[in-house]
């Protein structure tokens, strides 16, 4: 170890004359400590939300659909073509359209999406997310979200009447299951049938409105988007996850990058009570700055004192608030203490994922702000004039 770490970590450790300057040390140390603990369990927060959003969106649609403005007539040569593309896991037909839904003087409009059922639940979560029933849409059985269930007051076995463009008279539908997605949106304004029975309300002949498919990992939709593209031809539009919900997830992102902006700014105050200790500390040790230059000591070995003196104290705030926030997380994680109003949120746990990413930029952002503050001081403490620092004395 280079003397000048000893003597900054004797200054470190050692008692002040001026008890202030260790309480300022103190309030230093907490500073960054609560300002990288808050920032740790905001974006932790913030990330598992993202995450939850993110798997909500896919598992009640997919990570990519291939759909014609004149319509695709269903084919296995259509979905082989499809299938055989690298990290394609499964497809299945659709045929999605407006509809209104009635029940004597009750109506509402819905998005009613035709399926194959059994190739459904390969593609996206539907299968998991059914609360009551079953999948079972032969011959004319309807799959309802639990708030248009709670809104209509029916159950499984009880009877809605569609009504579409083409059939103004509308017809019966036996309600054979009820999902939960956990998106009001979706649970209140989606509805599925067999996509035979879609056809038949929409008059669409043998036609579907598209392919969903899914692929082994959700980024790596991008990359089969563009081997679609070029298979298929621009008679298609292929359209990923990340495409139809652009704007939310830019929203997303956008906020989660504010949050850690504002919350920074903690570290920051905290890094300027660092300064002001170690501008107190340079004062008090002016007899000591004098003797070292006055034996030799370089400008650069008594600034490098101070700096280290200044950055151990936020690396040890850095330390001991990235410990509190992850113990808070994990907490948080384990045991779920926190709830939140389901009606609102519709999760009734807060969600929290933990990112190395996000750690390890948080914790190198810390101790950059820290090292950073020390830097004027310690300049100025490397400025002094042995003769002056010595005349008093």
């Amino acid at each position: 170890m280079k003397w000048q770490a000893l003597v900054a970590l004797r200054y470190l450790s050692g008692k002040q004359k001026e008890k202030f300057i260790s309480v300022i040390n103190l309030i230093s140390i907490l500073g960054v400590a609560v300002g990288v603990g808050a920032l740790i369990i905001v974006i932790s927060v913030m990330s598992g939300f993202d995450e939850d959003l993110k798997d909500k969106i896919i598992g009640t649609y997919s990570h990519i659909e291939v759909i014609s403005d004149y319509g695709i007539k269903p084919s296995e040569e259509f979905i082989s073509r499809i299938l055989k593309k690298k990290h394609v896991v499964a497809a299945s037909f659709f045929l999605n359209t407006q509809a209104l839904i009635r029940q004597d003087e009750m109506a509402s409009g819905i998005v009613l999406k035709g399926i194959e059922a059994k190739n459904e639940i390969k593609v996206n979560k539907l299968g998991q997310y059914m609360v009551k029933g079953s999948i079972d849409l032969s011959p004319d059985g309807i799959v309802i979200g639990s708030e248009l269930a709670k809104k209509f007051n029916v159950d499984t076995g009880d009877l809605l009447t569609v009504v579409s463009s083409a059939h103004t008279s509308g017809k019966k539908f036996k309600v054979c299951g009820i999902f939960t997605s956990g998106m009001y949106e979706y649970d209140m304004n989606l509805a599925y049938v067999d996509i035979a029975r879609a056809q038949e309300l929409m008059s669409a002949g043998d036609l579907a409105s598209g392919v969903m498919v899914k692929v082994d990992d959700a980024m790596n939709a991008i990359k089969v988007k563009r081997e679609l593209i070029k298979d298929l031809g621009p008679a298609y539009t292929v359209r990923t996850w990340i495409d139809l919900n652009k704007n939310f997830l830019e929203a997303l992102k956008l906020e989660k990058t504010v949050m850690f902006l504002i919350l920074t700014l903690i570290v920051m105050v905290a890094c300027f009570n660092i300064a002001s200790a170690l501008i107190m500390i340079i004062l008090e040790k002016t007899k000591d700055i004098g003797i070292l230059k006055a034996i030799g000591a370089s400008n650069r070995s008594i600034m490098s004192i101070f700096a280290l003196q200044g950055f151990s104290l936020g690396a040890i705030g850095t330390m001991i608030g990235s410990a509190s926030g992850l113990a808070a997380c994990w907490a948080l994680k384990t045991y779920k203490f926190i709830t939140l109003p389901k009606d609102i949120y519709y999760i009734d746990k807060l969600p929290v994922k933990i990112s190395g990413h996000d750690v390890a930029v948080i914790i190198l952002s810390s101790l950059f702000i820290s090292l950073v503050s020390t830097i004027y001081p310690s300049y100025r403490a490397s400025k002094l004039d042995p003769v002056e620092a010595l005349r008093y004395e």
